[in-house]
């Protein structure tokens, strides 16, 4: 570290080094997608493409493999909604110590099996990774074992600085990066980096605005508390920044962005149509932002990817919703005569207007449903919003009341 206290870039090279065999260096390639929306060249590096699905690996090796025998006899404790947790796992394995890793009881069910596949013992505890972590913390103390914070120590943070120092390596001519935040290591790793080599590109931090601890706390000066986090970036959802990682995005960061789920959803839905990626809603965070923010994007602009672990599920519910948003997906009620081909007439009045019907169910019983009457809900693939806004005044015109769902 410097004087400063800050990770330097002779931290994140001796880190590379010692990730040589163990962290992938991660493809960067142009979005032509993204570069038509923001209107400058955009690439994205693929973390998402990682060993175990995100940059996690990177800052759990650089801190594990440096510990002692004794240190290693003991094993090591994370705390984590996912990707730390396999992260942890991995590395721990490779280094040759055992890992205990405390997740958030609502822990996304694939993240949980893919921690304990990778070798490490799992325990749900707390609402949220702030309790997971007083957890395995006060665990660590009670055992003797190492813990190994996902973001607010030196080695994770130089770890995590590899992809600065990558993406820094393949663009000669940097303007703007983008990466998504939670508790700051990740951002803080490629600032270091990319001050030291690109001291003239913007490092632009993105949270999820359901979970965005940094804006309060840079406004304040300090690391502050955010107590509800309410997001489907469960990887970016942290409470409260690090002492450390605050110190690096106070120096080293120009700015911090929030971005809404339904913006992230959005993404997500771009990612997969245009980008041809499957990204988890975190990972998304900086393709939201370049979508939402291009004006703060000096070009070349690259976009981290930070992870691509999703549950399928979730992925099936954003994906909708992230349609639905962009209006190309539209839920509704209306209401219907109680008689032989009424719904048929309806079906056809849809087709007529180009709504392709995925979903149909109809109810005679209900509160929003009169005698002789019967409720039908309906979801449908749409052109756009103006596609909708034509369903809505040709159903209306046909004699449908029509509530949105």
């Amino acid at each position: 570290m410097t004087m400063t206290g800050l990770v330097s870039l002779e931290d994140i090279e001796e880190a590379r080094r010692r990730l040589e065999g163990i962290a992938v260096v991660t493809p960067m390639d142009r979005s032509r997608a993204l570069s038509d929306q923001c209107g400058g060249e955009v690439l994205i590096k693929c973390e998402n493409l990682q060993r175990t699905g995100s940059f996690k690996i990177r800052g759990a090796y650089n801190r594990i493999s440096r510990l002692s025998p004794d240190e290693k006899e003991c094993g090591v404790v994370a705390a984590s909604a996912g990707n730390h947790a396999q992260g942890v796992a991995l590395a721990a394995a490779m280094a040759g110590t055992t890992a205990t890793v405390f997740m958030p009881e609502q822990a996304p069910l694939p993240k949980i099996e893919a921690t304990k596949r990778y070798g490490a013992e799992v325990e749900l505890v707390g609402k949220d990774i702030g309790v997971a972590l007083e957890a395995a913390m006060s665990f660590a103390n009670e055992r003797g074992s190492v813990f190994v914070h996902p973001f607010d120590h030196p080695h994770v943070i130089a770890g995590q600085g590899t992809v600065g120092l990558e993406l820094c390596e393949t663009v000669e001519a940097l303007g703007t990066v983008v990466v998504p935040v939670g508790g700051g290591g990740l951002i803080s790793g490629t600032a270091a980096a990319v001050r030291a080599l690109r001291p003239g590109a913007r490092v632009i931090g993105v949270q999820a605005a359901g979970a965005a601890s940094y804006p309060p706390s840079l406004a304040r000066g300090e690391p502050v508390v955010v107590e509800d986090l309410v997001t489907i970036a469960d990887g970016i959802a942290c409470n409260r920044p690090g002492e450390f990682t605050f110190g690096h995005v106070q120096a080293l960061v120009d700015e911090v962005v929030t971005v809404t789920d339904d913006a992230i959803a959005e993404a997500l839905v771009f990612a997969a149509e245009r980008m041809k990626l499957v990204l988890e809603p975190a990972g998304a965070a900086g393709v939201a932002a370049a979508l939402q923010y291009p004006s703060l994007l000096n070009p070349p602009v690259v976009v981290v990817l930070s992870g691509g672990n999703i549950d399928p599920l979730l992925l099936l519910r954003v994906v909708r919703y992230g349609l639905s948003a962009s209006g190309r997906y539209f839920s509704f009620h209306t209401r219907i005569a109680d008689r032989p081909g009424e719904l048929y007439r309806l079906l056809g009045l849809l087709a007529e207007l180009g709504a392709n019907v995925v979903g149909v169910e109809h109810h005679r019983e209900g509160a929003r449903v009169h005698v002789g009457d019967v409720d039908v809900a309906l979801q449908v693939e749409t052109k756009g919003p103006q596609h909708i806004e034509e369903l809505v005044q040709r159903l209306a015109a046909a004699g449908y009341v029509v509530e949105r769902a």
